[in-house]
C-alpha cells in the first residue's frame, strides 16, 4: 500500500511538472487568466469563465467593443446571465451587463495550437437560458470540458440578450430588433480576432446550438455580416425557418408590451419603451402556458428575430446564398414536439387517459388556421392514413407528437437543409435524426427523444456523471462527440481522429440521405428521405391552399 501511495504521489508530481497551460493570455481588452484542471493522464484543461466580449449593452442598441481593463482579469467565475424571467414568470433574474463568454482549451504535454473552435449558443425560446446552462451538483449542462477533451477542440459558450431587451422590434428603423443576434455576432467576431492567443485557429470556427440556439446558428449563417468568419455550422432542433423562430409582424407584439408597461402605442411608443425600467420590460415577456389543442403553445411565441433590413435583410428563405461556403450539419429529435404536446394535449402522457381523435382534428385546425378548413381536412387525411380501422389510444397519442414535431421542428429543418444544399458552392450538407429514447421514467413506454434530450450526450454527461447513465448511453455520447468534432475540424463528420460507428453520407438533392443516431448504430442507421411524405405535405400541398384571410 505504501508503494502504491508513493507511485500515486509521484504520478501527480510528474503530471503537475509536465502540465501545459496558457497562463495569462493577452486579448484585445486586456490580460486574462483562467484555471488549469487535470482531466486525465497527462491531459489538462485551461478554463476561462466570464470573459467580456463586448461592453455592457445600451438599451435597444447594438453591442460595442469592451473598453478594456487594467491588470489581469481573473476569469474564474461565470458572468451574470442576461436579464430574464424567473421559472414561475413572477419576477426576473440576471443583469443587463451580461455579454460574457467562456472558453475551454484542451492541453497535453505542450501548449495546444491551431485547434478547431466550436462556439455554442444556448436555447430557451429567445426568452431564457445562459452560457453555462442548468447546474446539477456543480456540473453545468453546457460545460465544454468533455467535448474539448475528447474531441481536442476549443469550446466557447456565449451569453446573449433575451426577451424584450434582446428581440423586441417595432418593425421599423426606430426599434429594429435582433439585438440578441447582434450580441452573438459580436461574440463570433471576438472569437475570430482573439482565439489564436488561446491556441485556436480563427479560420476554422464552427458555430453550434440547440432549439433557439440552433435557430440562432441558422440566422448567423444567413446574415451577410458574418462573411468570412464562420467555416461550419450545426443546428440541433431549430432553424431560422421554424414557425416560432421568426416574427413577420413584430409591431403587434411591441404594442402589447407597450400597453403592459404603460406606454402609448403612437409615435411616442419607442421613446417611452427606452425609458422604461428593464425589469418591467422583462416581466412583460411572460408567455401563457395555458394552451390546448385548439390554442397550441407554438402560436403564442412572438419574441424572436425579424427582418430588420440589416442583420437579416430579407426573409430567411431568400438568404441561403450567404451560406454557400459554410458546411452545415442539422437535424432534430424524433419526438421534439413532445415538449409542446405536454402543454397542448396533457392526456398524451397519461397512459390511463383517452386522447380523442377530436384532439388531432383540433390541433391540425389550429396549425392550419390561415388556410382554412380544407387544409385542415387534408392534413388530417395525411396523418390518419396509417391508422388501423379503429385507431388505438397509443396510435392517436403518437400521431399528435408527430404532428407537433413535424410542424415545429422537422419540416422547417429539412427545408433548410434542402435550401442549403441547393445553394451550396463549396459547402457540404449533412442531415440527422436523433432517436435515443428519453430517460424520463414518467414518460410513456413508446416515448422517443424529447426536445433537448440530445444535449446531455453532445456535452458528454454520461462521462462526466457516469453513475447516472448506463454503458449504452456512453456509446451515444461517444458517437455524437466524434461526429460533431470531426465535422468541426474537417467539414466531414466521418473524417478525423475520432472513430465513428457508421459512415455518414452527405445530403444531396438526389437521395436525401440522413443518419439515425442512437445507441445501436450500424449499416441500417443510414436512411433516406426523412418523413418525405409529410415534408412534401407542409411545403407543397399545404402552401398551395389559398389563405382564407
Amino acid at each position: 500500500m505504501a508503494v502504491l501511495g508513493i507511485l500515486a504521489a509521484l504520478g501527480i508530481f510528474l503530471g503537475a511538472a509536465n502540465a501545459a497551460t496558457l497562463g495569462v493570455v493577452s486579448t484585445e481588452g486586456g490580460m486574462v487568466e483562467g484555471k488549469s484542471n487535470g482531466v486525465g493522464l497527462f491531459r489538462y484543461m485551461d478554463v476561462f469563465k466570464g470573459v467580456p466580449f463586448a461592453a455592457p449593452p445600451g438599451r435597444f442598441q447594438k453591442p460595442v467593443p469592451h473598453p478594456g481593463w487594467t491588470g489581469v482579469l481573473k476569469a474564474t467565475g461565470f458572468g451574470k446571465k442576461c436579464l430574464q424571467l424567473n421559472e414561475f414568470q413572477t419576477g426576473t433574474h440576471g443583469s443587463e451587463d451580461c455579454l460574457y463568454l467562456n472558453i475551454w482549451v484542451p492541453q497535453g504535454h505542450s501548449v495546444s495550437t491551431g485547434l478547431a473552435v466550436m462556439v455554442y449558443f444556448h436555447g430557451g425560446a429567445f426568452l431564457l437560458g445562459e452560457s453555462q446552462g442548468p447546474n446539477y451538483l456543480d456540473n453545468y449542462l453546457y460545460s465544454g470540458e468533455e467535448i474539448a477533451d475528447r474531441g481536442n477542440v476549443i469550446v466557447v459558450t456565449v451569453n446573449y440578450r433575451l426577451g424584450t431587451l434582446g428581440f423586441l422590434s417595432s418593425g421599423d428603423s426606430e426599434l429594429p430588433g435582433n439585438y440578441g443576434l447582434w450580441d452573438q455576432h459580436a461574440a463570433i467576431g471576438w472569437v475570430f480576432r482573439n482565439i489564436k492567443a488561446f491556441g485556436g485557429d480563427p479560420s476554422n470556427i464552427t458555430i453550434f446550438g440547440e432549439s433557439a440556439g440552433g435557430a440562432s446558428v441558422s440566422f448567423q449563417m444567413l446574415s451577410p455580416h458574418n462573411k468570412g468568419m464562420i467555416r461550419r455550422a450545426i443546428s440541433q432542433s431549430g432553424v431560422a425557418l421554424c414557425p416560432w423562430a421568426f416574427n413577420s409582424n413584430p409591431r403587434t407584439y411591441a404594442e402589447k408590451v407597450a400597453k403592459k408597461v404603460g406606454c402609448p402605442t403612437d409615435q411616442n411608443m419607442i421613446s417611452c419603451l427606452k425609458k422604461t425600467d428593464p425589469f418591467r420590460l422583462t416581466l412583460a415577456d411572460s408567455v401563457s402556458l395555458i394552451s390546448s389543442a385548439s390554442n397550441p403553445l407554438v402560436k403564442t411565441l412572438a419574441l424572436s428575430p425579424v427582418v430588420d433590413g440589416d442583420f437579416i435583410p430579407d426573409d430567411p428563405s431568400n438568404l441561403f446564398s450567404n451560406a454557400a461556403d459554410i458546411d452545415y450539419l442539422a437535424g432534430v429529435n424524433n419526438m421534439d414536439g413532445h415538449m409542446f404536446v405536454f402543454f397542448d394535449v396533457p392526456s398524451v402522457d397519461q397512459p390511463l387517459w383517452i386522447t380523442p381523435v377530436e384532439d388531432v382534428k383540433k390541433l391540425l385546425t389550429a396549425l392550419t388556421k390561415e388556410k382554412g378548413p380544407k387544409a385542415a381536412d387534408s392534413a388530417f387525411q395525411q396523418y390518419s392514413s396509417s391508422w388501423s380501422s379503429k385507431p388505438t389510444n397509443v396510435e392517436i397519442k403518437k400521431t399528435i407528437v408527430d404532428i407537433e414535431t413535424d410542424y415545429i421542428f422537422l419540416v422547417p429543418t429539412q427545408t433548410a437543409l434542402y435550401l442549403h444544399n441547393k445553394h451550396a458552392n463549396t459547402a457540404r450538407t449533412y442531415s440527422y435524426l436523433f432517436s435515443e429514447p428519453s430517460r424520463m421514467p414518467i414518460y410513456p413506454s413508446w416515448m422517443g427523444a424529447d426536445h433537448a434530450d440530445d444535449l446531455q450526450y453532445v456535452f458528454g454527461k454520461p462521462f462526466a456523471t457516469p453513475l447516472g447513465y448506463w454503458p449504452h448511453h456512453r456509446r451515444v455520447s461517444k458517437y455524437m462527440i466524434a461526429y460533431w468534432t470531426n465535422f468541426a475540424k474537417t467539414g466531414d463528420p466521418n473524417s478525423g481522429p475520432s472513430e465513428v460507428p457508421v459512415t455518414w453520407p452527405r445530403l444531396t438533392g438526389q437521395d436525401h440521405q440522413f443518419v439515425d443516431i442512437n445507441n445501436s448504430m450500424g449499416k441500417t442507421s443510414v436512411k433516406q428521405k426523412l418523413r418525405s411524405r409529410f415534408v412534401h405535405f407542409w411545403t407543397n400541398t399545404f402552401i398551395s391552399f389559398p389563405n382564407v384571410n
